[in-house]
C-alpha cells in the first residue's frame, strides 16, 4: 500500500477534517518489524543525503496540544545522526522576531544541504492561532498563504524538500492524553493552563486547519494529514512517507577526492 496517496492532500482539494478519521489505520495490523526496517532504512538515507550534499529535508509538524509531536520526532528519528538533524520549535515569537516579517525567524531555521530539519510547530501558526485568536488583522494573515506558497517554491526550488505532516487526533483522544499526564507526576511538567483553555477553541482551530491544508498544499510541499489516534501507526506511516521520499531523491555517494587505490597503510 502506498501510504502517501492515501494521506496526502491534493493540491486544490476542499478539505473537511470530519472525513478524514483520525482512528483509522488503513486496515493495516501493527507491524513493529515493518516499523524498525524503515527506522534503518531512514539511517541509512540520511547517512547518504549528508555525503550527498545536494538536498535538504525540511520535515513540518504541526497538531493540536498532545497530537504527538514530540513522540513522533523522538521515536521516528530516534536513529538519525544528531550531527545531520536540527530540531526546532516555534513557540511564541519575540521581541525582536516580531520587529521582522513573519518568516525571518523560520527561513534562519531551514536546514543546510545534506542535513534534515524538524520543525515542532512551524510558519503555520501564523494562519493558525493567529487567525483563531485574532492576533493580526484578517487583512494581515490572509495574505500569508499565498505568501507562505511563494516562501516553500523558493526552498524547493534550491533543493530542500520539505515533508509536512499534520497529526490528526480526536477531541477524545486529546481528554485522554490529558488526563495521562494529569496522573502521571513525570508528565506533570509538560502541562500548562493555555492546553487546556485551547480545547475551547476546537472547531475554530478545526476550520483554520482545514484552510491551511487546502491552501498550501502544493504540488512542491504537500501536506500529509496522518490519522494519530494509534500512535504505532502514525509513527509506521511518517516513516514510510520520509523513507519513500529519499528514496526518490536518488542520492548517491560523490566520488572520492583521492585515488583510494594508492593509498597503503604501513
Amino acid at each position: 500500500m502506498d501510504i502517501a496517496k492515501r494521506c496526502i492532500v491534493k493540491p486544490g482539494s476542499k478539505v473537511k477534517l470530519d472525513d478524514w478519521d483520525p482512528g483509522d489505520n488503513f486496515g493495516i495490523g501493527r507491524d513493529d518489524e515493518a516499523l524498525a526496517k524503515n527506522l534503518e532504512r531512514l539511517t541509512e538515507l540520511q547517512h547518504l543525503l549528508y555525503a550527498d550534499k545536494r538536498h535538504a529535508l525540511l520535515i513540518v509538524f504541526q497538531a493540536l496540544d498532545a497530537g504527538g509531536k514530540d513522540g513522533t520526532i523522538r521515536h521516528v528519528m530516534s536513529g538519525v545522526n544528531p550531527q545531520g538533524c536540527d530540531v526546532t520549535a516555534f513557540k511564541a515569537p519575540s521581541s525582536e522576531e516580531l520587529q521582522h516579517d513573519f518568516l525571518w525567524r523560520i527561513h534562519k531555521a531551514v536546514p543546510r544541504l545534506g542535513d534534515i530539519g524538524i520543525f515542532n510547530r512551524s510558519h503555520y501558526e501564523d494562519v493558525l492561532i493567529v487567525r483563531v485568536h485574532q492576533l493580526a488583522p484578517k487583512k494581515v494573515w490572509s495574505k500569508r498563504y499565498r505568501q507562505i506558497n511563494d516562501f516553500e517554491r523558493i526552498l524547493t526550488d534550491n533543493n530542500v524538500t520539505i515533508l509536512k505532516f499534520f497529526l490528526h487526533i480526536s477531541k477524545d483522544e486529546q481528554k485522554k492524553r490529558f488526563e495521562a499526564r494529569l496522573k502521571d507526576p513525570t508528565r506533570n511538567w509538560k502541562l500548562s493552563l493555555p492546553d487546556f483553555e485551547e480545547r475551547q477553541h476546537w472547531d475554530e482551530y478545526m476550520r483554520a486547519y482545514e484552510v491551511a491544508l487546502r491552501k498550501c498544499s502544493t504540488d512542491l510541499a504537500p501536506w500529509y494529514i496522518i490519522p494519530a489516534n494509534n500512535k504505532w501507526f502514525r509513527n509506521y506511516a511518517i516513516a514510510a512517507i520520509i523513507t519513500q521520499t529519499l528514496d526518490g531523491l536518488k542520492l548517491k555517494y560523490p566520488a572520492p577526492t583521492i585515488d583510494v587505490s594508492k593509498i597503503q597503510l604501513t
